[in-house]
C-alpha cells in the first residue's frame, strides 16, 4: 500500500468515528449535566407561581430559613439582586420562588422594586416580611444580606416554637389514653386486693 493509500485510509476511519461518536451534548447528558437555557431570567413569573393547594412554606419553615440564608450569601458574594433572585427562583419553596421569580424579571427590566417585590393577599407570612424587607433595602440603599438572615433566623426560631408546642400538646393528648389504661389497673391491682384483705380481716375478728 502505497503512502497516499495509507493517509486517504486513515483520513476515511477518522471521518467514520467522527460521524459514529456521540456529541459533547451526549456525554454531558450522561454524566448527568443538562443545559439550562440562558433566557430562563425572561421567564414569566405567572409561569413558576404554584398550583393551588402548593404552598409549602408552613409545613417546611427550614427550607424558607435556608433559601433566604442562600440568597444572602449569594448578595454578599457578589451577585446583583436580580442574579440572586432569579437563582433562588429555581430553588426555593414554590410560594417563595414565586415572589423571587417575580422580582428577578422586574429588576432586570428595570423596574422599580417597590412594583417588583409584591405579595399577594393572602401571602404567607415569610414572603411578606422578605417582600417589606427587599422594599425597605431598596429604598434606604442599605444592604439586604442582614435582613435576609434576620429573616432566616426568626424563621428557625418559629420552627422551633412550633416543634415545642406540638411535643406539648402530644403529651396533653396522650395522657387521656393511658389514664384510662393505668387507672383501671391501679384499682384492681392496688385498691381491690387491700379492701378484700380488709374485709377478710374484719369478718374473721367477729365484728361484722
Amino acid at each position: 500500500m502505497t503512502a497516499g493509500a495509507a493517509l486517504a485510509l486513515s483520513a476515511a476511519l477518522v471521518a467514520a468515528g467522527l460521524l459514529v461518536a456521540p456529541g459533547p451534548s451526549e456525554y454531558l447528558r450522561r454524566a448527568g449535566f443538562e443545559r439550562r437555557s440562558r433566557r430562563r431570567m425572561w421567564r414569566s413569573a405567572a409561569v413558576r407561581r404554584p398550583a393551588p393547594g402548593a404552598r409549602t412554606l408552613d409545613a417546611d419553615p427550614f427550607a424558607v430559613a435556608a433559601a433566604l440564608e442562600l440568597c444572602a450569601v449569594c448578595v454578599a458574594s457578589g451577585m446583583t439582586m436580580p442574579a440572586a433572585a432569579d437563582v433562588m427562583a429555581e430553588s426555593a419553596p414554590p410560594e417563595l420562588a414565586a415572589v423571587f421569580a417575580r422580582a428577578a424579571h422586574l429588576l432586570t427590566l428595570g423596574a422599580d422594586p417597590a412594583d417588583a417585590w409584591r405579595a399577594e393577599a393572602d401571602s404567607s407570612e415569610p414572603v411578606r416580611a422578605l417582600v417589606t424587607t427587599a422594599r425597605r433595602s431598596a429604598r434606604s440603599g442599605a444592604s439586604i444580606v442582614g435582613g435576609l438572615r434576620e429573616l432566616a433566623e426568626a424563621e428557625r426560631r418559629r420552627a422551633d416554637d412550633a416543634a415545642t408546642v406540638a411535643a406539648e400538646r402530644a403529651g396533653v393528648k396522650i395522657s387521656g389514653p393511658l389514664g384510662l389504661c393505668f387507672l383501671p389497673a391501679f384499682v384492681v391491682l392496688g385498691i381491690v386486693p387491700v379492701v378484700v384483705g380488709l374485709a377478710g380481716s374484719v369478718m374473721r375478728s367477729g365484728l361484722l
